[in-house]
């Protein structure tokens, strides 16, 4: 089955949903969600999106917040433009309907700004402690009303739809190949303009803030595609999620710690202020390692977040959802510490792109989590994931409005999807072994803390299962869960390769081996390719 539009979004959270939206304007645009509408990482965002709003702030200083949680490796010039661009981007969502959280206090009802760790304002618009899924309410809202956009849920996309270069500048993408996870049927959906906007990859660790979705999918077909992948190494772990055995992927936003939340011992005592003068403020790769250290020397299953202190009305306020959430689990935030530990939350790197949200691959394009824009380096300042997102997805609407205007090409005959000699398989147990495998060595091996010799045995096991993976996937009909494993593994394999090859410890990068900053030799991205890891394997 072909299925044919102007342009081919992948992915249902902000990126995709603004980049849609804008796109509609002039042709017909397809959206691809995994699941369901709105379940995404944008939904589950607590915190908000950090833009210059108030006249106490200011460009140069949400720029220079940025460059030093990136830690050396932004890319100032992106940098600015999303910084400058940010409260354009954020009227658009206003006037689409998203709804801020507003200061009661105040006649003119300004926006009630907060602030998180590694910002010297408060710059960030919250609604409430649920800004993601206020957000995407707005835009699911919008994107329903325009008869030029069809969604079409419950599609996971298998492959990237290329056409190859007659000449040596590399392949063309016209769409991509998707499994209906209805029918079990693989289709074509091709389109001028493709539109990679899949999120991140916290499932490819055990412990992640993360939904069941994330598990790197763009950033695995962009890569078997040929596109540059880059600085992979940089995986963010959020500070605090709720530790408790019937919570899955609870995160406590960074927001408390803004409003005064202490991070506490069993035994009730403070110890940020050991690791950094700002204390429970600092940027998250510092918090994190700081949980993790604490946890590994002492022998901790988990540390304590503490606001109790605080007037308990104002908490109930300031964190309606967390705090009732909590109370579920019999937990009272405003009269008691709260179980924490670190989870993987954010992938920093991803498909690299220019400016203009172009990858490497001409007609495919990425925005939010699944691409590396520069703009994070070695670290993500809070809430500035959100405003990137919205950015670069405005960005490539306008990039592919210029394209498709100058170009008129209608994409070629490609060839449909073709299974082989594929059958049904009975060994599915093969899937869970491996998919539970990879995401248990990640942890263990290449987490917050990681060495050289558990960088080396990640290396074996993941070549190990790349193995097995491979041989079952040409055997066996296509399903989601075979789809997802395989994903899994190569980003697996992309984290791995460029952490063995960074020789230093920056930003979220550390290495007990190598634990100093090398600013001769390591400030630079990490680009990996396909032929890269190729040759990784052959060496």
């Amino acid at each position: 089955m072909r299925v044919e539009s102007d342009t081919l979004v992948i992915g249902g959270g902000i990126a995709g949903l603004f980049f849609a939206l804008k796109a509609a304007a002039r042709g017909s645009v397809t959206l691809l969600t995994k699941d369901r509408l709105p379940e995404s990482n944008t939904a589950y965002a607590q915190g908000g999106i950090a833009s210059v709003w108030s006249p106490e702030d200011s460009f140069s200083a949400h720029v220079e917040d940025t460059l030093d949680a990136g830690a050396g490796l932004c890319h100032r010039d992106v940098v600015e433009l999303v910084v400058h661009e940010g409260p354009d981007r954020i009227r658009d969502l206003i006037a689409l309907g998203t709804h801020f959280s507003t200061r009661a206090d105040q006649e003119d009802r300004e926006y009630d700004l907060a602030r998180e760790g590694g910002h010297s304002h408060r710059r960030i618009l919250h609604a409430s402690d649920a800004t993601g899924w206020e957000i995407v309410r707005a835009l699911i809202a919008a994107v329903r009303a325009q008869p030029r956009i069809a969604v079409l849920e419950n599609h996971i996309a298998v492959d990237l739809m290329l056409e190859p270069s007659p000449t040596t500048e590399g392949a063309t993408c016209w769409g991509a190949y998707v499994l209906d996870r209805a029918t079990e049927e693989v289709k074509s959906f091709v389109a001028r303009a493709t539109v990679l906007a899949t999120g991140g990859a916290g499932k490819v660790y055990l412990y992640t803030s993360n939904p069941d979705i994330a598990t790197g999918d763009g950033i695995a077909m962009a890569c078997r595609s040929g596109a540059a992948v880059g600085n992979m190494e940089f995986f963010q772990f959020h500070p605090t999620c709720l530790y408790h055995p019937q919570a899955k992927s609870f995160l406590l936003t960074e927001a408390l710690r803004g409003e005064g939340a202490i991070l506490r011992v069993p035994d009730g005592t403070a110890f940020m202020k050991r690791y950094d003068p700002r204390a429970e403020l600092a940027p998250r790769d510092i918090v994190s390692r700081a949980i993790d250290q604490e946890m590994k020397v002492h022998g901790y299953d988990h540390v304590y977040l503490d606001i109790s202190h605080r007037d308990p009305g104002f908490v109930r306020e300031r964190f309606p959802n967390i705090h009732r959430r909590l109370l579920e689990f019999g937990l009272d935030l405003t009269r008691q510490p709260i179980p924490v530990v670190p989870a993987a939350h954010y992938c920093c790197g991803g498909v690299v792109t220019d400016a203009r949200a172009r990858t490497s691959i001409a007609r495919l394009y990425a925005c939010g989590e699944v691409a590396m824009t520069g703009l994070h380096g070695a670290n993500r300042l809070a809430s500035n994931s959100l405003l990137e997102a919205l950015i670069f997805a405005d960005r490539a609407d306008r990039d592919v409005t210029a394209e498709l205007a100058a170009d008129r090409r209608r994409p070629p005959d490609l060839p449909p999807w073709d299974p082989g000699s594929a059958v049904d398989s009975d060994e599915s147990v093969v899937v869970t072994q491996n998919w539970d495998e990879i995401r248990r060595f990640m942890w263990n091996y290449v987490g917050i803390a990681r060495t050289n010799r558990r960088l080396s045995r990640a290396r074996q096991r993941i070549r190990m299962l790349q193995d097995e993976i491979h041989d079952y996937y040409w055997n066996f009909l296509v399903t989601s869960d075979l789809i997802e494993l395989r994903n899994i593994a190569l980003v697996a394999e992309l984290i791995i390769e460029s952490a063995i090859s960074r020789h230093e410890s920056r930003g979220l990068h550390y290495n007990r081996d190598t634990p100093q900053r090398d600013d001769a030799h390591g400030l630079r991205d990490t680009i990996l390719n396909r032929e890269t890891l190729r040759r990784v394997r052959r060496a």
